[in-house]
Order: structure tokens, then sequence, then C-alpha cells
């Protein structure tokens, strides 16, 4: 049974009104799928980001309404697995060669106060349950996709 929708006159949620900041979408060859969204679906495509100590070489798309961020390891073996478990890149491209949606990126106003209430609510973040600084500078957490209906979702601290 599906819940009925929250009638407009109640209190808006922890994340009423947070934006979506990126889709996280897993590739085997960087360059090749940034030429498809450059040369192919005419996107902007930015600059490569190899983000220290994570093992990931990312690039971001910008479209009209959100971000993709294209995700490829930059070794066989991910030093995340403290951070992500077995939700990294290598581990996606494991199980999916060809690649796919990895994560939606949620930007939250206040990420120490979401963690708290998430947890409160029995979602799990992964790793050791700290932020990291991610690709965008800013700090990141990843919520567990068994305590998040199936999806890795990664919180980030908005300006």
């Amino acid at each position: 049974m599906i819940t009925p929708p929250v009638p407009a006159s109640a209190p808006s949620g922890p994340l009423q009104g947070y934006r979506i900041d990126h889709l996280g979408v897993a590739v085997a060859d960087l360059d090749r799928a940034a030429r498809f969204y450059r040369d192919v679906l005419g996107c902007p495509v930015g600059e490569p980001v190899v983000p220290p100590g994570q093992g990931i070489a990312v690039v971001f798309v910008t479209f009209a309404n959100t971000r993709v961020e294209l995700i490829a390891p930059t070794s066989a073996v991910s030093p995340l697995p403290d951070l992500l478990e077995n939700q990294t890149i290598n581990h996606f491209l494991e199980r999916s060669p060809l690649g796919g949606l990895h994560h939606v990126c949620y930007e939250v106003d206040d990420l120490e106060a979401v963690m708290m209430r998430l947890a409160q609510a029995g979602a799990r973040i992964l790793g050791k349950g700290k932020p990291i600084i991610g690709a965008s500078g800013k700090p990141i957490v990843f919520l567990d996709p068994r305590t998040a209906e199936g999806t890795l979702i990664e919180l980030k601290q908005g300006a």
C-alpha cells in the first residue's frame, strides 16, 4: 500500500527544499564517457578532477537542472572501502562492467544535523560515519543502500 501524500499544510521535513546536487554515474573509461556527453549529447563537460587518495577521477557534466558526475577508478583496488565498504566504483564496475547510475547526491544545509537525524531514524552512514572531502571540495557522507530504500545516497554539505 502506498502512503497518501502529506498535506501541503504539514510541517516540512528536514530534506524539504534541498536539491539534487548531482547524479553519480560509474564509467569504465572516463575519456570515452566525457566525449559521449560532450560530442553526442552536446553537454558542457568540465575538466577532470582527481580527488587525492580516493582512487577515482571525475568530470562533471552540466545540464539545465542538475549535474552528472562521471566517475572512473584510477586504481585496480579502491582505497575507500573504509568509507564506501562494498559500494566503491571498483565494486560497482565488477558487478556492472558497462557502468551505470551509482548514487544520487543531495546537498544539505547542515550535514552534521542531517546525519544525526538520519541515524536516529535508523539510516546507516557507510564506513566510519565521518565526512570526508569530496570531489567538489565539500564534506560528504554516503548512506547504506540497505537502510535507504535500495539507493546509495551521498549527502553533501552546502555552502
